[in-house]
């Protein structure tokens, strides 16, 4: 069992599914943990089955969207037991529709909740890691944001952009010890109910899940990690790009870009990007050697 003795962990949507897997995960491995959801009533029966185990909790009802209540709740655990160590933003919702019928106020609540929510929270919580040299957040992607999933633009849209704040709060929290990884989870929850089969569903508890976070935010957990998991499985999804063609100013063409294609999308010796100007400094690099090798 990972050790998470003296650890302070917040888990937000902790109330039912994987967010209570996840609490209970953290509090066998010895961390205290403030569960929240935004039923308090649910906070409190997962806090009792902690606290019956022998573990330390304490339930905070808080809708994630709302930064006046995240800060209450930070505010609350700085009192009660100092600073946060582990973040594990979790707290989502569905509104499932095909686009063309998706209005807007469905698209706006399903990206509060998980996108600005999880920004609320991590926001929270950020200084004060900062400060103390020391932190641990896991933002909760989907499969539906990473490969898209017929019918959820609006969760697609708000899952991929974990993916987004994992990679630049991994840049900004290097030096600090802050490690920012995304957890693409599949499992049945009443989230799901109904969507997948009872014979997967079977297979896909929570618990199943619960292991990879535990990695993920413990003491020498990885950093930048897109970890999926479901059923007892567990894979990593790493986002690489083609190694790039140098077209001539003759070929930059939508004709000349199709003849060269099959070159340009080539995997062969694709690599990972590290930043934003990795890539710019790629594209340069390649085309400065094929200027001074004559190809214009």
């Amino acid at each position: 069992m990972t050790d998470f003795n003296g650890r302070v962990a917040i888990v937000t949507g902790a109330g039912n599914g994987l967010g209570r897997s996840h609490a209970m995960g953290l509090a066998k491995g010895g961390a205290r943990v403030v569960v929240s959801d935004i039923s308090q009533a649910a906070a409190e029966q997962v806090v009792e089955e902690i606290r019956s185990l022998g573990g330390q909790a304490i339930a905070s009802a808080a809708d994630v969207a709302n930064i006046d209540q995240v800060k209450a709740l930070v505010e609350r655990v700085g009192k009660e037991w100092g600073g946060v160590d582990i973040l594990v933003n979790n707290a989502g919702i569905l509104r499932d529709k095909s686009f063309g019928k998706l209005e807007p106020g469905d698209f706006e609540l399903v990206i509060k909740v998980h996108l600005i929510g999880s920004y609320n929270c991590t926001k929270a919580v950020w200084d004060q890691m900062r400060e103390r040299n020391y932190g641990r957040i896991v933002f909760t992607s989907s499969a539906s944001g990473i490969y898209g999933n017929f019918g959820q633009t609006n969760y697609g849209a708000a899952k991929a952009a974990m993916v987004g704040m994992m990679n630049c709060l991994h840049l900004e929290g290097a030096k600090y010890n802050i490690r920012v990884n995304t957890l693409a989870p599949t499992a049945a929850t009443q989230m799901t109910a109904g969507l997948i089969p009872d014979e997967a569903a079977a297979l896909l508890s929570p618990e199943t899940v619960t292991p990879a976070v535990l990695y993920l935010v413990s003491e020498n957990a990885p950093s930048r990690m897109i970890m999926g998991a479901g059923a007892g499985v567990f894979a990593v999804t790493q986002i690489s790009e083609s190694e790039g063609v140098f077209l001539p100013e003759s070929e930059r063409t939508v004709e000349g870009i199709a003849r060269h294609i099959e070159a340009i999308a080539s995997q062969a010796n694709a690599q990972p990007i590290v930043n934003a100007f990795d890539q710019t400094r790629k594209f340069v690099d390649i085309a400065a050697r094929a200027l001074a090798a004559g190809k214009n």
